[in-house]
């Protein structure tokens, strides 16, 4: 799995990227989460607003910071979808 946070590096993006780690820590899993801050490469992903979420290439939150609960129902959605298609 394949996690980006899109932004230009403000508070709520440092902000989603803390948690995202939190949350990939208290899951166990080995999961590289990366930060994408240059423009060019985050207007290659359908947001208009940062921080956003990507998940295995694919959008699944923009222009807010979701809880943690959040973050790890999208995570954990995203693994019970490999798993199902291998």
């Amino acid at each position: 799995m394949d996690i980006k946070i899109l932004g230009p590096g403000c508070a709520k993006c440092q902000s989603l990227e803390k948690i995202v780690k939190d949350v990939v820590a208290t899951l166990n899993l080995d999961i590289k989460v990366e930060e994408i801050k240059d423009m060019k490469q985050i207007m290659q992903y359908p947001i208009l607003m940062t921080p956003g979420l990507v998940i295995n290439g694919k959008v699944v939150m923009s222009g807010k910071v979701p809880t943690k609960a959040e973050i790890e129902r999208y995570i954990m959605n995203t693994l019970d979808a490999e798993d199902k298609t291998e």
